[in-house]
Order: C-alpha cells, then sequence, then structure tokens
C-alpha cells in the first residue's frame, strides 16, 4: 500500500489533496502546528486528523512512499529534518500533483487573473457532459464535494499559481504541472512579497512557456499586449490558439454569448468572465467538447466562489461579494458591474488586506482603479497591519495613490457598517471586494440594506 505523510496537513489545498488521496486507498498520515475550519472537521470526517497538534518527528518513518510538504512548514522543522536523514521522497504539493498525473493529459490554467473561475468552468462544462477527469482549483465549486480529485481518470484540469511552492522549493507552484494543454490569462503584477519587482513576476511566465514541450497547446488572452508579446518572444516551439472577446450581447442584465451557430444565455457577465469562457471553451473544443456541448453546460454555470457571488437583491438592486484584490481584478470587476447595469448607481468597497495591497509604494498600481464607482471606499484592517508587521496607511495617502480625493477611507469596521447602513440604495449595486472578511463584517445581515419596495 502506498504510504503518505503530509507536513502542515491542515492546508487549505494540502488538507484537500490528503483526503482525496485516502479516498483513492492510500495510507494518510499528517501533522500541523495548527489545524482551523473547514480543515478540522474535513480531516476528521475522512478519519485521518491527527492525534495531536505539533511537529513529531516519530511520525516520519522509512516505510513512507512519499513525505508532502506544506507551505505552511519551515526549514527547521523536524518532521522536515527526519525525512532528509532517512532520504526519503519529499514533494511540494505541485510536484507531488505531477507525479499522480504523469499518465494524463494535463491541463494548467495559470494567468495573473481569472484562472479560478476559467478552471470551474472546464470543470463545470466536463462534469455536465459525463467526461471522466482529476482537478485541483483554488476554491469551493458548486457540484464537487471537494477542491482537489485524485482518481484513474485520464485527464487533469489544474488551478495554476505562480506563488512558490513549498519552504524548500521557492520556485512558482506552476513550473511543476508541465502541462500538455496551458491556458494564460494576463499578466499583471502580483505576490510583491515574492517577486519585488515585474520583470521578476514576468520572467516566471516566460519560464512556464518555455518548458512547455514543442507542439503542446497554448491557449493565451490575446487582447493582452504584455502577454501577447511574452508568447511571441518565447512560445513559438507550441501550438498557439490566441482568444478575445467572444460575440455577445447584453439584454435587461442578461448576457447571450455566441459562437457560430450556436449560442447561450450566461448566469454570469463581465467582460472578463467573457474571456474566461472562451479560454475554457478552447479547452474543452481540445478535449473533445464541441461548442454547442459546451455551450449546452455554461449556461448553468453560476460562477466559482466569491466571484462576482450574489449576497442579496430585489428590482432595485444587487448586492455582490467578490474576491477581486489585485488592482487589474479590481479594475475588471468594477467595469462588469458598471457595463452589466449601466443604469444603476454603484457602490464600490475595496478591504486592502493582501500584502502587496497594504504596501504603500504598490498602492500606486491602484490609481484609478475605483473610477468607475459613484461612491468608492477603501478598509482596511489595523490588525492585518500589525499581523503582517507593517507601517500604519494615512487616509490622505490611500486617496492619493487611488487618485480620488472623495474616496470614503475607514479602518474600524463599526464605521464602515454605519457608512454602508447611511447610504440610499433605490436603483443602486453595491460591490464588496476582498479577499479577506473586513474584520469580521456579518455578510448575511447586508441584505437588510436593500429597499423592501
Amino acid at each position: 500500500m502506498t504510504k503518505v505523510h503530509f507536513i502542515a496537513i491542515g492546508g487549505s489545498v494540502m488538507h484537500q489533496l490528503a483526503i482525496a488521496l485516502k479516498n483513492k486507498g492510500y495510507q494518510v498520515t499528517g501533522s500541523d502546528d495548527e489545524i482551523f475550519e473547514p480543515a478540522l472537521s474535513n480531516l476528521r470526517l475522512a478519519g485521518i486528523l491527527p492525534d495531536h497538534t505539533g511537529w513529531d518527528a516519530t511520525r516520519i518513518t522509512p516505510d513512507l512512499n512519499a513525505v508532502i510538504l506544506g507551505m505552511h512548514a519551515r526549514e527547521d522543522n523536524p518532521e522536515l529534518i527526519k525525512a532528509r536523514e532517512l532520504q526519503l521522497k519529499i514533494y511540494s504539493f505541485p510536484e507531488y500533483i505531477f507525479q499522480e498525473s504523469k499518465n494524463k493529459t494535463r491541463v494548467a490554467i495559470g494567468g495573473s487573473h481569472g484562472k479560478t473561475t476559467t478552471t470551474a468552468m472546464v470543470m463545470h462544462a466536463l462534469q455536465y457532459q459525463h467526461t471522466a477527469f482529476d482537478y485541483l482549483v483554488g476554491a469551493k465549486l458548486e457540484g464537487f464535494a471537494q477542491s482537489v480529485n485524485i482518481t484513474d481518470a485520464p485527464v487533469i484540469v489544474c488551478e495554476a499559481d505562480e506563488y512558490p511552492a513549498s519552504a524548500i522549493e521557492k520556485r512558482p507552484k506552476f513550473h511543476f504541472l508541465h502541462p500538455q494543454i496551458a491556458v494564460l490569462t494576463g499578466i499583471a503584477w502580483d505576490h510583491i512579497n515574492v517577486f519585488p519587482t515585474y520583470e521578476i513576476y514576468k520572467e516566471q511566465f516566460a519560464i512556464f512557456i518555455r518548458q512547455m514541450e514543442p507542439g503542446q497547446v497554448l491557449i493565451y488572452n490575446s487582447t493582452d499586449a504584455e502577454l501577447s508579446n511574452l508568447v511571441t518572444a518565447t512560445g513559438q516551439h507550441l501550438t498557439l490558439i490566441p482568444y478575445a472577446l467572444p460575440e455577445h450581447r447584453i439584454t435587461n442584465g442578461v448576457t447571450e454569448v455566441f459562437f457560430g451557430d450556436h449560442h447561450a444565455s450566461l448566469e454570469v457577465f463581465g467582460d472578463h468572465n467573457l474571456l474566461n469562457l472562451h479560454a475554457a471553451k478552447l479547452v474543452c473544443n481540445q478535449l473533445g467538447l464541441s461548442d454547442e456541448a459546451f455551450l449546452a453546460a455554461i449556461a448553468s454555470f453560476k460562477g466559482a466562489a466569491k466571484r462576482l457571488e450574489l449576497v442579496a437583491k430585489n428590482e432595485h438592486g444587487v448586492i455582490y461579494r467578490d474576491f477581486a484584490h489585485a488592482p487589474s481584478k479590481v479594475k475588471a470587476t468594477m467595469e462588469a458591474t458598471r457595463h452589466q447595469f449601466p443604469n444603476r448607481k454603484l457602490i464600490a468597497v475595496l478591504e486592502l488586506h493582501t500584502y502587496s495591497s497594504l504596501n504603500a509604494d504598490f498602492l500606486e498600481q491602484y490609481q484609478g482603479a475605483l473610477d468607475s464607482a459613484d461612491i468608492a471606499v477603501v478598509f482596511y484592517s489595523k490588525h492585518a497591519l500589525e499581523i503582517k508587521r507593517m507601517p500604519d496607511l494615512a487616509p490622505e495617502l490611500v486617496k492619493q495613490r487611488f487618485g480620488r480625493n472623495d474616496l470614503h477611507v475607514f479602518s474600524n469596521r463599526e464605521n464602515l457598517e454605519a457608512f454602508l447602513h447611511a447610504q440610499q440604495y433605490q436603483d443602486t449595486n453595491l460591490l464588496l471586494m476582498s479577499s479577506g472578511t473586513y474584520d469580521g463584517l456579518d455578510f448575511s445581515k447586508l441584505k437588510e440594506l436593500l429597499p423592501n419596495h
């Protein structure tokens, strides 16, 4: 029996891989110094929750076939030291995914924005058409029990992240997947704590392209000039398939998309989602689905969690929650909401939560990002700054960086809530963008903001 041990099993994606391997019939053990929900309950239900927290070198035994190292584990971890002493095979998460998928068709969907949604669209279409596949995606998706699945299916669809693979493997995760079919959705500088300059960040995508074998398929967003230039410079050994905005029309807030003689009305909207959809269609075409089959499936796609997720609506307004936090994502989400509902007032609230967004120098990248909102709000938590050991941000500096003197800036959740309750919501949409929680904002109560009539 294959025996696998996870160091830092409690990670959001790590614990999902552990459960997937247990379901496949492997003997799975793990450890972590702290495990939070939902990983705690998920691991307990699967019967692989460690019997105690903390690191324990005695868990590392010579009969282990693989040790999988999470991002949370450090170089001096006693279990890692023991595994190295025993010369066991140690893998980062993406390295192990590759080991499990060597004999599969690997699809890797990368890019600075849109990769979760594009991956989710491909998964939705394949499942709808009863095609067997494995997957790895960074969000909880409707219709899928977990976010990682490893079986004997002939295909694996992977969201391909550019973040480092582990404490001992600093190269980006997507460099280890070696896909036969790849998607790149666009390039916009992110993760400045890892990639201190834009050139270093961009080079990671060039390496990804160069690593692909001659003749393999690269599907890329030709509307992104930086990406197009990079593909032209480094991807001539590949089968290149560009994509752009597909033919579509918007009627009464509903988007209809057209490919040749086939069309479908969508539950999602926005140019960024139409681009994601075009990329997903091209992947599905490569995997044997026709345009007609893809459109029949995608009509029922509701979006990935926290991607323009509907919080509340009535005939006069909608409240959306979105994961957007990087500048390019914020602009795309804002433009989509404005374009879909041109006659409604737009109130936009952005939380600065990531290391990059809380960095005073990087904030310049947000210049104009909230311009399309009638009322624009930025929130950041003093607690988040303390945790990341970063200096306080002055509201005047935030206003200057965003280029809006009328920007409302809050660092206290109660003040933000009071402001939201004081606004008028007749013929108005409210858009909340963050990878965080606004310091514990109760989203279930937001529906009270919309007028009853």
